[in-house]
């Protein structure tokens, strides 16, 4: 029997390459040839910097990839056409969670292609991100930062964060998190999930359905925005829902920027309706340079990085890992894309 060829497709580290190799033994052959593909410009960078590829460096990446059974992550020179490029893989390890927008605007969810996601790896940064905004805003650092500004010392007082309510849109790995961080601060957490008769994760005290959402918005303090990207999540937060939010009430986007109405969110955090946001995701990335965000006080902008820590890769790894056993057993893979859901 053939061994199936693994192609690593983007940038990682040697100590994770060497990990692959141990893992696969001799069932496998591993793939790396770093001079090919980007040069990572910090830890996890799974793009690369900008760099010019040769004719000679296009023709040895299109070899390896007609030889490949296994990708991971994406050909990053022409992902629509790994299909006709690589016309023997049958799985691609993905090193982002939510992949399902990418999948649909290449087509590539229309292949026959088995795709895993690294759905989990990202749960606790994000989470980390969330609580960060909120203590950011329900402590008040802006305050403090124009008071040490002035070098001004004056006692003052905070909403705090314990009593708050919360609702949490989107209950995966990183929802749940999200919502039992919150709870253990003392939130009250409410959350909205799209898969019926699923329990609530630890920390949620209420579930409440899509049809709800208005009718709640007006009771919770703050916002998570924690959902992939779907049909049915797309702009989910629209006007209606941001003139239905109660008054002073803080947002956190670590989902998709088409979550939510941007210009609607930005009018309500000029005028206060939303005391701030904390935001990892934006309609259009890399933000321009003259969207109000970056001059509004009460944002906070992370560059789609919020997820991106020190050992994300190995956590990657360690997915792929797994799924390796099970595909080379042929058992289902763990954190497979289901096209009809859309993640």
């Amino acid at each position: 029997m053939t061994k199936p060829i693994i192609l690593i497709s983007s940038p990682l580290e040697e100590e994770h390459v060497a990990r692959i190799r141990k893992a696969g033994g001799d069932r496998v052959e591993v793939i790396f040839e770093p001079s090919l593909l980007p040069t990572p410009r910090y830890v996890a960078d799974h793009h690369g910097a900008p760099r010019t590829v040769t004719p000679e460096m296009k023709q040895r990446w299109s070899e390896l990839l007609a030889k490949a059974d296994i990708l991971f992550d994406f050909d990053l020179l022409d992902p629509a056409n790994i299909p006709r490029n690589a016309p023997k893989v049958r799985w691609v390890q993905a090193t982002s969670s939510g992949i399902g927008e990418f999948l649909r605007r290449t087509g590539l969810d229309q292949s026959a292609i088995s795709f895993t996601t690294a759905a989990g790896v990202h749960a606790r940064p994000l989470a980390e991100f969330a609580m960060l905004g909120l203590l950011h805003f329900f402590r008040d650092v802006p305050y403090l930062d124009r008071m040490k500004q002035a070098k001004h010392w004056e006692r003052y007082t905070v909403r705090g964060l314990a009593g708050s309510r919360m609702l949490v849109i989107g209950l995966g790995a990183v929802g749940a998190a999200i919502a039992a961080d919150a709870a253990r601060f003392g939130v009250e957490v409410w959350g909205l999930r799209h898969r019926a008769g699923a329990t609530a994760p630890e920390g949620v005290s209420r579930l409440i359905e899509k049809s709800q959402l208005r009718e709640v918005l007006p009771q919770v303090d703050s916002l998570i925005l924690a959902c992939p990207l779907t049909a049915e999540t797309k702009l989910m937060i629209d006007a209606p829902e941001i003139a239905a939010l109660k008054p002073g009430a803080v947002l956190v986007n670590v989902a998709r920027g088409a979550v939510v109405n941007e210009d609607a969110m930005i009018a309500a955090l000029r005028t206060g309706k939303i005391s701030g946001a904390a935001l990892d995701a934006f309609t259009v990335e890399p933000l321009p340079k003259d969207n109000p965000l970056w001059e509004l006080p009460n944002v906070l902008i992370s560059p789609h990085s919020a997820s991106t820590v020190a050992a994300e890769n190995g956590r990657i790894v360690d997915i792929f890992l797994d799924n390796l056993e099970r595909f080379l057993g042929g058992q289902p893979l763990r954190n497979q894309y289901e096209r009809a859901r859309g993640y």
